[in-house]
Formats: C-alpha cells, sequence, structure tokens
C-alpha cells in the first residue's frame, strides 16, 4: 500500500502461481528499478513481476521450471550485463537456468541434473575464472552438486561431493585464506556441518565433518572470536542448542563450543551483544526447561566463562528474547516472554557482565507469548525491579517499540489478537513501564502483526496493524501524549494478512505498507486516497491509456491515477477542492487544448470546480458559485459555439445553474431554472429536435421530473414538469420506440416502479407508463440486452438485493421485468460487453457485502446467474473502460469505507 500523507488509495494486489515460496530480485529490465522474481511452488513456474520504479509493478509473467521449485537465486551467467535466474526443482532433481534478454523477458528453462532433492542453492566463483557457478543442496543422497559455469549461460554437468546425513543448508565462504571459495553444509540427519575447502580449480576436497547438536537446520557464517576469520554458528533444531564453531587453522575449526549447558535445558532462542563493553562477542540463551536465562561472556579467544543464570520464575518457560537499552543508560538490558506463565520479564544491565533484579509485568494472557522483538544494536543491562499487574487476557501476537507520547523515552507495543486491541506500555526511562493503555482494533479484528512509523508526517509515532479476522488493514494516527486519535481501516479483500512491513517504496517521503497475504498467495499494497465517493475515466495526458479520477468525500480531495495500459496505474497525485466534499464529476475538454479537464461538484460550499488537464497534472482548481448543495452535473454545448458547458443541480435550492464555457477552460457566473423540489439527478438530450440540447431533473421531494428545453443560445425556457413515480432517484434517456424521438426513463425508489414518459419529439411527453421492480430500485442504466436494437433497461433494487431486467418491445412499451439476485444493498449498475461475445452483460455493486457482481449476458434478454467479486470495503460507484489495452473490458469501484 503506497502512502499519501494518511491515506492509501488504490489496493493493487499481485497473483503469483501456486504456492509462492522463494522471492529474489534484481533490476531484470534495466530501468534502474527494481524487479521480483518468485519461485511459486503448487505451479512449478516462477514469475517475474517488473517494477514501476514508484511501487507498482506489472502482473506476473510466469515461466515454466520443472517441479517443486524450492529455491531461487539470481546471477549474470552469461556475461552479457543481464540478470539470469537459477533455481531448484525439490520434485524432479534438476535446476532450472532461465537466461535474461535484458528487457524483462527471459528465455526457456534449460535444465541441469543434480542430485536427489535439491533444496538449496546458492551462487559464487568457485575456480576464479570470473564465472559464476552454482552449489546445490541434495537432500536425500547426501551430497551437494556443483556446477561449473562456462560464462555464456551454460553449465557443466555437476560433480557430486559427499556430505553427512540430510544435508538442509548451505553457505560459501573462504575458511582458509586462501582467496578460494569454500563450501559449509547443515546435515540435519548426522548432527554436524560439513566443511570442504575449495581448490582454485572449482574442485572441493573430501568433506571434514564437525559436530553440532541434534538436527541442524541452518548454517551461518561469522567473526566470533576477533580474529578476521570466519566462524560457523548453527541452528541445532532437534536438541534446542545452538553451537558456535571457530575457525582455526587452515579451514580446520575447532571443536565444537555448544551451548546448552544445564541438562533439560531445552534450548528455544538466542541473542549476541557486547554485555560487558569488551568488544568481545557474548551470548545470552533462553532455557525453556529449566526456567532461565544463560549469558555466557566471551573472552576473546574463542571461549567463553560460565554460564550466569538468571531465573525467569518457577514453570516460566521462556521463550524468546530481545535486547535493547531500556533504560537509557548506555548499557544493554534483556526483556523475555515466558510461555509458561504467561508473562513478560526484564533484567537490567549494569554494563560489566552481570544483571540485577528482574522486572515483570504478569499480563494473564489466554494463549502464551511466543515471539518478542526490539529495535536492534543496542547494548543490555538490568538494575531496577518492577512489578506491573495488568490482568488482560490477550494472545499476544506481535510487540514492537517507539515512543509513542515524545518523551525521549522508549515504548513498547503489543498486538493482543484475542482482546482486539493493542496495548501500550509507557517507558518510564528507568527499565519500567507503567501500566498497559489499550486501543481498540475493532470487534472480531485478531490484530496479528504490528508496524509502527509516521504515516501522516505529523511527527508524532502511528501503529499499522495486520487484521487476520477481518482481511484489513487498520492504521492508529498518534495524537498528543498518550493517546491515539482516527483510526482508518484498509481492506485486503479475502487475504488473512499475516505479516506487515512498512517503507518508502515510490520515494515520495511517505510511509508505504506491504502485507504478506497467507489466503490468497500474493503480497499486497495500497496507493493513498479516503472515502471515494464519484469515479470517472478519460485519458488524461493523452497517452492513449485510460486514466482515473476519483473525489475523495473526507480529505477534500480529487486523485488522478495515471493508467499504465496494463491494468495498474501510477501513485495517486492529489488535488485539493478546498474544505469541500465533491459527490458528482463531468469529464471533457473544457477549453479546447485536446486534453479531458475535470468538473465537480462541492456540495459543502455551493460551488462548481474546475480543473484543466495538462498532461499528467490539473494544475489549478477554478470554483464558481452554484446554488445551494450541488448534487449532479453534466456537460454539453448548450450554445452552440463548439464549446463545452455545465449544468448543475442544486439540491437544496430547487434550482439547475447554466455555466456558459468560453473555451480556455473559464466560465461565466452561471444563470439559474427553477426546478421542482430536491432535484437529484440531471442529464441532457434534445428533446424538441430542434438540433438544440434540453435538460431533465429528476425531483426526489416532489415526484416529478423538470424538462428545460434550450433555445440554442444558452438559455433555457422554463420547466415543463411531468409526474413520476414516488421518490425519484434517477433519470436516464434514449428512444424506447424507435421513433427517433427520445424517450426518458426514471427510477423511483419510493413505490418500487419504473418511469418510462415517450417523447412526442417536440419537447412533451406522454404520461408515464409504470413498470414493477424489486424495492428501493436506485440506479438505472440502458442497453440492448436481446440483441433486436431495441433499447432495454436494467435497475439495481436497494432494499432487496436484486436487479431487474425489463426488455423492450421497441414500441416503448417493457416486458415485465426479470429479476436476478446480486449481492447485498446493491448501489450502482453498469453494462458492458466484458466475455467478448458481442453480448451486454451487467457489473452491480453491492454496497454491504463489499463484493461486485458480474452477470453475463445470453444475447436473448436472460442472463447467467451472478459471479461474486470481492471489492474493498463500502463499495459506492463503477465505470468500466480498457485500462490495459488488452481490448477487454475491465472494471473500477470506489470503495468508501476501504478509501480505496
Amino acid at each position: 500500500m503506497l502512502g499519501y500523507d494518511e491515506f492509501f488509495p488504490i489496493q493493487i494486489t499481485y497473483a503469483t502461481g501456486i504456492t509462492p515460496y522463494s522471492v529474489a530480485i534484481g533490476d531484470f529490465n534495466h530501468d534502474t528499478r527494481l524487479d521480483i522474481v518468485v519461485a511459486n511452488r503448487g505451479s512449478n513456474t516462477v514469475g517475474v513481476l517488473l517494477g514501476y520504479g514508484n511501487g507498482s509493478f506489472l502482473n506476473q509473467t510466469q515461466y515454466l521450471t520443472g517441479s517443486w521449485p524450492f529455491s531461487v537465486a539470481v546471477g549474470d551467467f552469461n556475461n552479457d550485463t543481464q540478470l539470469d535466474i537459477v533455481i531448484a526443482n525439490f520434485d524432479d532433481n534438476t535446476v532450472s537456468v532461465l537466461l535474461g534478454y535484458g528487457n524483462g523477458s527471459f528465455a526457456n528453462q534449460t535444465t541441469y541434473s543434480t542430485g536427489s532433492v535439491p533444496i538449496a542453492l546458492a551462487v559464487g566463483d568457485f575456480n576464479n575464472d570470473n564465472q559464476l557457478d552454482i552449489v546445490v543442496v541434495n537432500q536425500n543422497d547426501n551430497t551437494v552438486s556443483v556446477l561449473l559455469g562456462y560464462g555464456n549461460g551454460s553449465f557443466a554437468n555437476q560433480t557430486t561431493y559427499s556430505t553427512g546425513s540430510r544435508p538442509m543448508s548451505v553457505a560459501v565462504g573462504d575458511f582458509n585464506n586462501d582467496t578460494q571459495l569454500d563450501i559449509v553444509i547443515a546435515n540435519f540427519g548426522g548432527n554436524n556441518v560439513s566443511v570442504l575447502l575449495g581448490y582454485d580449480n572449482g574442485s572441493f576436497a573430501d568433506q571434514t565433518t564437525y559436530s553440532t547438536g541434534s538436527g541442524p537446520i541452518a548454517v551461518a557464517v561469522g567473526d566470533f572470536n576477533n580474529d578476521t576469520r570466519p566462524d560457523l554458528v548453527v541452528a541445532n533444531s532437534n536438541d534446542d542448542t545452538v553451537g558456535v564453531l571457530l575457525r582455526y587453522d587452515r579451514g580446520a575449526l575447532k571443536n565444537k563450543i555448544t551451548f546448552a549447558p544445564t541438562d533439560g535445558s531445552r534450548l528455544r532462542n538466542f541473542a549476541l551483544f557486547y554485555f560487558n563493553n569488551d568488544s568481545l562477542l557474548d551470548i545470552a540463551i533462553v532455557n525453556y526447561g529449566t526456567n532461565n536465562i544463560g549469558v555466557l561472556l566471551g573472552s576473546g579467544n574463542g571461549t567463553f566463562g560460565n554460564q550466569m543464570v538468571l531465573s525467569t520464575g518457577l514453570n516460566s518457560h521462556p521463550y524468546s528474547i530481545t535486547i535493547h537499552d531500556f533504560n537509557r543508560d548506555g548499557q544493554a538490558d534483556i526483556a523475555v516472554a515466558n510461555y509458561g506463565t504467561k508473562n513478560l520479564v526484564t533484567f537490567l544491565g549494569s554494563g560489566n557482565g552481570t544483571f540485577e533484579n528482574q522486572g515483570r509485568y504478569d499480563i494473564n494472557f489466554d494463549f502464551a507469548p511466543l515471539m518478542i522483538g526490539a529495535v536492534p544494536k543496542c547494548e543490555l543491562n538490568f538494575k531496577a525491579t518492577a512489578q506491573n499487574p495488568v490482568n488482560y487476557k490477550y494472545d499476544p501476537r506481535a510487540v514492537a517499540m517507539g515512543d509513542f507520547n515524545n518523551d525521549t523515552w522508549l515504548d513498547i507495543v503489543v498486538a493482543n489478537k484475542a482482546a482486539d486491541n493493542i496495548a501500550i506500555y509507557f517507558g518510564h526511562g528507568n527499565g519500567t513501564v507503567a501500566s498497559p493503555v489499550m486501543f481498540s482494533t475493532g470487534y472480531g479484528s485478531a490484530p496479528y502483526r504490528i508496524a509502527v512509523g509516521d504515516f501522516d508526517n505529523d511527527h508524532r509515532l502511528d501503529v499499522a496493524v495486520a487484521n487476520f479476522g477481518p482481511n484489513s488493514i487498520g492504521v492508529l494516527f498518534g495524537f498528543q501524549n498518550k493517546s491515539f486519535a482516527n483510526k482508518i481501516v484498509l481492506s485486503t479483500e479475502s487475504s488473512r494478512p499475516v505479516w506487515i512491513h512498512i517503507a518508502d517504496l515510490n520515494n515520495d517521503a511517505a510511509l508505504d505498507i506491504i502485507t504478506a497475504n497467507n489466503g490468497t498467495h500474493s503480497v499486497t499494497y495500497s496507493l493513498g486516497v479516503a472515502s471515494p465517493y464519484a469515479i470517472g475515466i478519460g485519458d488524461f495526458n493523452n497517452d492513449n491509456r485510460m486514466d482515473l479520477v476519483v473525489t475523495n468525500n473526507d480529505t477534500y480531495n480529487i486523485a488522478l491515477l495515471v493508467g499504465y495500459g496494463n491494468g495498474t496505474f501510477a501513485s495517486a497525485k492529489m488535488y485539493s477542492t478546498r474544505s469541500s466534499s465533491s459527490i458528482s464529476i463531468a469529464i471533457g475538454d473544457l477549453n479546447k487544448d485536446n486534453r479531458s479537464d475535470i468538473a465537480f461538484i462541492n456540495n459543502d460550499t455551493s460551488t462548481i470546480g474546475i480543473m484543466l488537464g495538462y498532461d499528467e497534472f490539473f494544475p489549478i482548481q477554478t470554483k464558481y458559485a452554484t446554488g445551494t448543495s450541488p448534487y449532479s452535473v453534466a456537460v454539453g454545448d448548450f450554445n452552440h459555439d463548439t464549446r463545452l458547458d455545465i449544468v448543475v443541480g442544486n439540491r437544496d435550492s430547487n434550482t439547475v445553474g447554466v455555466l456558459l464555457g468560453y473555451g480556455n477552460g473559464s466560465f461565466a457566473d452561471q444563470m439559474t431554472y427553477s426546478t421542482g423540489s430536491y432535484p437529484h439527478s440531471v442529464a441532457v438530450g434534445d428533446f424538441n429536435n430542434d438540433n438544440h440540447l434540453d435538460i431533465v431533473v429528476a425531483n426526489r421531494h416532489d415526484n416529478s421530473i423538470s424538462v428545460l428545453l434550450g433555445y440554442g443560445d444558452g438559455s433555457f425556457a422554463n420547466q415543463t414538469t411531468l409526474s413520476t413515480g414516488s421518490t425519484p432517484r434517477a433519470v436516464a434517456v434514449g428512444d424506447f420506440n424507435n421513433d427517433t424521438y427520445l424517450d426518458i426513463v426514471v427510477a423511483n425508489a419510493g413505490d418500487n416502479i419504473l418511469s418510462v414518459l415517450l417523447g412526442y419529439g417536440n419537447g412533451s411527453f406522454a404520461n408515464q407508463t409504470t413498470y414493477s421492480t424489486g424495492s428501493w430500485p436506485v440506479p438505472v442504466a440502458v442497453g440492448d440486452f436481446n440483441n433486436d436494437t431495441q433499447l432495454d433497461s436494467v435497475v439495481a433494487n436497494f432494499d432487496d438485493n436484486t436487479i431487474s431486467v425489463l426488455i423492450g418491445y421497441g414500441n416503448g412499451s417493457f416486458a415485465n421485468q426479470t429479476k436476478y439476485s446480486s449481492g447485498s444493498v446493491p448501489i450502482a449498475v453498469a453494462v458492458g460487453d466484458f466475455n467478448n461475445d458481442s453480448q451486454l452483460d451487467i457489473v452491480v455493486v453491492n454496497r454491504d457485502d463489499n463484493t461486485v457482481s458480474v452477470l453475463l449476458g445470453y444475447g436473448n434478454g436472460s442472463f447467467a446467474n451472478q459471479t461474486i467479486y470481492s471489492t474493498g470495503s463500502d463499495p459506492q460507484a463503477v465505470a468500466v473502460g480498457d485500462f490495459n489495452n488488452d481490448t477487454q473490458l475491465d472494471i473500477v469501484v470506489t470503495n468508501f469505507g476501504g478509501n480505496t
């Protein structure tokens, strides 16, 4: 989700293949913008998503791989300065190499045999010929395969080297200082690591194995004794230990140093830091089985002192650890989450490697805490004791830190899944914290992950929460000292967000939000609008690609989203409407410069705003006075000067205002004409065949329409009123009886009927003929649904969750309605051919269940059952167009509640 001040306008989700498992990044098309490659394990493909550099990406292009691609890496394998891709295929014992063309596309895969069940890989130059080579871990036959690169994108057949039993992980480094890369493998089944020293010809010596704990599952390289030589650290999954193996001489490693010094310790985690300020790396160990923390101070020669035990309490079963300077004394402190006693304990460090009494925060979780986190690179020492019972039932799932009240002391925020809230523990600056202050994330929200950042640039930290229950992101904005102001909720559809991260993805100095979606196998972000209401489509930069404009009620602005022609859009550019909500919009070339301009209704200030298009932006907004509460707008040339004019329905002053255009984007003051009560909808057409545009208005409160005939000079005759049904809400025009005269159709919400008024071609109309609809019809649209060249009508029935289709006979009469189910509270409707069968289809916006329904037409006036697609929260309006130039109609929906 790309941030814009406090708002995230448009959600874009990029589909991957089935079960995306591994990801890598690189610039695949030389545009200096990062792209993404994903290994899709379930669909046997890699997906390449090219970046636009503004945080948006093309839809993925998929390339076939072998079976069950498990791990992916990138490198230039043929020395053409273009990045290539290599994938380990778990199920068919191969690696796939896809050579890049440098334009973001890739050649078909070339596969190379490996050992059995390749599970991990790495790249490096193993024979010093400046060509990249590949090393692959083969889990089932206990080998690694080395494939030497020729530098032209092809590789020699594998050379295999024995490892220990069930190798799981690989890392590379120069362990014997001979400038040749060596290999280290973690062997899960053999409880050891294998080191294979490299020769300068790309071959390797037989393995030397070093014992580890039980079930080593991962290996990494670092310098643990300050001798500038790489040592190893190994995670042992079966006996809960961490083993450190120090490099000694010519690549040899000393006997392992295993840290689980008490029987039954059941190590769960560890952390590394300089606890006694001697520049020698120390270790803090979480001993789940013995209910304590062990601190081992490094001696600088690869050995460690005896474990100093810090009790975490009887039956506490500590599970996770984090390090930070909680009391700002320059020393490292420790915080531990206890699984058994469901609490959090802290230890204040003294700076000499010792720690004093624990501070305990008894939170009485319904479920036990498993993870705790803090800002890295801080030192750890504990002095004070604090006890602060709180007695809340949490099921905490995530923790983060920040200074939320600007007192320069770090505070703690916890996401409590079971309680549907976040808890803020304000820090006192001495290592203790106050009782938590709770802030609701919404009923049933089940907050799962949190991230902290200043999203609205007010120099106060805000909190973003991934809500697993309603599939949304909640943002709570920091306000003054110890409170949070407004909360906004951003829908992630049916995605089950399980992780959240923040970053400035498009270099606009505004933080963006990225979510990992467990339910939809996708990554989601959004682009910056709030409470969108009305939507318009046009080509605003003359690039032959459809763009969007959206009016945003709550933030008093209009968002322009420039289309890339592939169905994605650039970040929203915001244009202020100056403290007024805009509820209706019209598009046309108002100043005859061949660029689309915008006219919009400012409901709060009773004005109409004009924004003249200039390439991709609208530099100047001009306001023109209207009547009170303008509600709808339409455009047309009312005085035959080839310049577009504007007509506005002024709801509370019972008038329409006509503003004649000068052709340069400016307009004369409005001329007002009386209408009926509460004009709600306006349309234009030539009702008396004099080649002058006329106006029709639906008057919601007096059950009528007003027809104002135009004189062709921009002025209009007084209204003629015609009776309709009760509460007319929408009006449309068309020739329903094939007499070349325009007729009028009206949706009457109060008595659930559609009124058809046939035009005589002289500006007068026959009395209405009414047709039953469903309950509370609101929007109406017309089209030829049965290919008889006669116009038909469709109306969405707000109160009974249906649409009504009325087939026209071509003589001005209509068949009885045929009803089709929609979603809950259909509020908008549009028509188009969505499956390219030359038959009109229908799309319906369903407000209360956050969906759109698509009903495909059979071309005989009947329709298939609806197909439902998720939208954002509280969808309000719909439009159709071809946004990616593929000759297929697409759908765009504004989501009022989801700000997208």
